[in-house]
């Protein structure tokens, strides 16, 4: 059962500015990759629905992380369904992205009152998740729905939207300065993040020092 309200989820989104996401096989690489993340000021953490068994990767690391990272907000992406959705919330997600709108899945999350957060790739289906109860909606992929130009674009005419990209987002200075003074929410970042040369070699410091760094530029562009 997730530890998390929906509306801590999106509070907490808009106040640490980041959500990283993550995949790996290896459940030991995970706890250290939200390890890292959390000393380095992440509060969020989208685990990617990826790979044979990624669920039970995920069990294992909620599990895990009740005790060690008590203040991380875990929560599943890459999630397209329903019966998907009801698998991970079961294993402790506080929160589910999907890559698209599913009615159904919003249904689910709703009666759980679990935070649901849909892609989308224009004012109309960002409307349409808006009906369907999500607070916070994901643009995706965020370099190719238009980038930065597109939030602003949105945020014209429906100015109470809360838009998370994820693609196209990079942890660099100009990159990050776009996106917020576009009036996101926060962003969801990932293989930028976590270089693979970083994974394989276990340097967990870069990654909390990454995070740290990223924080920074988010606070100072707001």
């Amino acid at each position: 059962m997730a530890r998390f309200t929906r509306i801590e989820v999106a509070l907490k989104m808009k106040e640490t500015g980041i959500v990283p996401v993550f995949y790996h096989k290896d459940t030991n690489v995970c706890k250290q990759v939200v390890k890292a993340c959390y000393y380095g000021g992440v509060r969020v953490f989208e685990f990617t629905n990826r790979g044979d068994f990624a669920h039970e990767v995920f069990a294992e690391l909620s599990k895990w992380a009740v005790g060690e990272t008590p203040e991380m907000i875990l929560g599943v992406g890459s999630v397209i369904d329903s019966a998907t959705a009801a698998l991970y919330i079961q294993l402790g997600a506080n929160f589910i992205v999907s890559p698209l709108i599913d009615e159904e899945t919003a249904r689910f999350c709703n009666r759980r009152k679990i935070a649901w957060s849909p892609g989308c790739g224009s004012v109309t289906e960002i409307n349409r998740a808006h009906e369907l109860g999500a607070e916070v909606v994901k643009v995706f992929p965020g370099s190719s729905v238009g980038g930065p130009d597109f939030v602003s674009g949105v945020k014209g005419p429906m100015p109470w939207a809360s838009i998370m990209p994820t693609g196209g987002v990079s942890p660099d200075e100009a990159n990050l300065k776009g996106w917020f003074k576009a009036g996101v929410h926060c962003v969801g970042m990932g293989s930028q993040l976590f270089p693979k040369d970083v994974i394989e070699s276990k340097d967990w410091t870069f990654i909390s020092g990454k995070c740290r760094e990223v924080l920074a530029m988010v606070n100072k562009f707001r």
